[in-house]
């Protein structure tokens, strides 16, 4: 059976981010207590593992700011998992925390309640590029978190960076490299920035306070990102993600092989086939349709062959490892004679292909 992963969505955040549209909520703007909010998750699990009744092979706890419930707060969360749906042995189990809010207790706690992963949001080494995302650590915090976290015991660390801010430099991308190698994490994610339309950076861009992303200098900041890092050990298992050997995050690539989830909190997605379906996105209301003994889910759809086969080629192509040659049929021969992709039982993009895998993808799908 293929594996089974359970996500969870805490919305809490200290303060808004301007490029971030997630569904999270500063205090300012939601009622719901953190205690309400984990009475409620625990109704969610409840109901959801009477429905599925499946153990998880992967947990994974995002926001928002998980690290704002406290080590106690997420140990909270996972022991709700582990008495509803069941925990798999060997499980991956991971949380992100923002590195303001951690210390080597923190760590320490986690690494006790039983969670062996930890995703550290860094973005920048560079303190202008941190102010214009209104990030609120100190360039040197995330590396120290992540130092924080090995020295507690953690085997397996990942710190997230953002390329192609507005006013970012190539020495600015350098520098982060620089301080990511100083650290010792086994993954490493790098996502170039999109400007969200909604978001406090869209307004500022829209009014001409920052200058528009720039699709060149995305594609070299990439190649500098993935030369650098590939030089030193890490290799890259899909397009944004790099990892050193057993590093892999078996949770997101779940997602990308088309498996299986439960998402439980407000606004979290789930997959379970033939459906798929999201919760309602305001803390308020998912907690007081929990408390009436009911699944906050806001609205499904059936997921047909077609649709799954679309996503299969979407998603994976993103993957080193690639699809299987039969999914798709037409447009394959033209990107293998411009290098773009390699082609037998599987296709999968090559090196210069992964700078265009979403045309790539694009043009496939458009042949069908």
């Amino acid at each position: 059976m293929d594996a089974f992963g359970v996500y969870v969505h805490v919305p809490f955040c200290e303060s808004r981010c301007g490029y971030c549209d997630f569904n999270t909520y500063t205090p300012s703007e939601v009622e719901t207590s953190h205690a309400t909010y984990l009475d409620a998750l625990e109704r969610e699990l409840e109901l959801a593992a009477a429905q599925v009744q499946r153990s998880a092979d992967t947990v994974f706890i995002g926001g928002g700011t998980p690290s704002v419930l406290g080590a106690d707060g997420l140990g909270r969360i996972l022991n709700a998992v582990r008495n509803t749906f069941g925990i798999s042995e060997g499980a991956e189990i991971t949380t992100e925390s923002n590195p303001e809010s951690t210390n080597p207790q923190y760590f320490e706690g986690l690494l006790g309640h039983g969670f062996t992963r930890v995703s550290l949001g860094m973005q920048s080494a560079s303190t202008p590029v941190l102010k214009v995302l209104d990030r609120r650590h100190t360039p040197g915090r995330a590396v120290a978190a992540a130092k924080e976290a090995h020295n507690a015991g953690f085997q397996h660390i990942n710190l997230d960076m953002i390329y192609g801010t507005p006013t970012e430099t190539d020495d600015d991308v350098r520098a982060t490299l620089d301080a990511i190698l100083e650290t010792p994490v086994d993954h490493v994610s790098a996502y170039s920035l999109i400007v969200e339309d909604g978001t406090a950076m869209h307004r500022k861009v829209r009014r001409g306070e920052l200058p528009e992303p720039q699709e060149d200098v995305y594609a070299r900041r990439y190649e500098m990102i993935a030369g650098t890092l590939e030089a030193q050990g890490f290799d890259w298992y899909e397009v944004s993600n790099w990892a050193k050997p057993g590093g892999q995050c078996r949770h997101n690539l779940l997602y990308w092989r088309g498996g299986a989830w439960w998402g439980a909190g407000p606004g979290a997605h789930s997959t379970i086939y033939p459906r798929r379906f999201y919760n309602v996105k305001r803390p308020e209301r998912y907690a007081d349709i929990l408390a009436a003994g009911q699944l906050p889910i806001a609205e499904e759809e059936q997921l047909t062959e077609e649709i799954r086969r679309f996503e299969a080629v979407m998603l994976g192509l993103r993957l080193k490892e690639g699809i299987d040659a039969g999914l798709v049929d037409v447009g394959v021969d033209k990107h293998e004679k411009l290098g773009l992709l390699t082609v037998g039982e599987r296709i999968a993009v090559t090196d210069k292909g992964r700078l265009l895998v979403d045309g790539i993808v694009t043009d496939l799908l458009a042949h069908e």
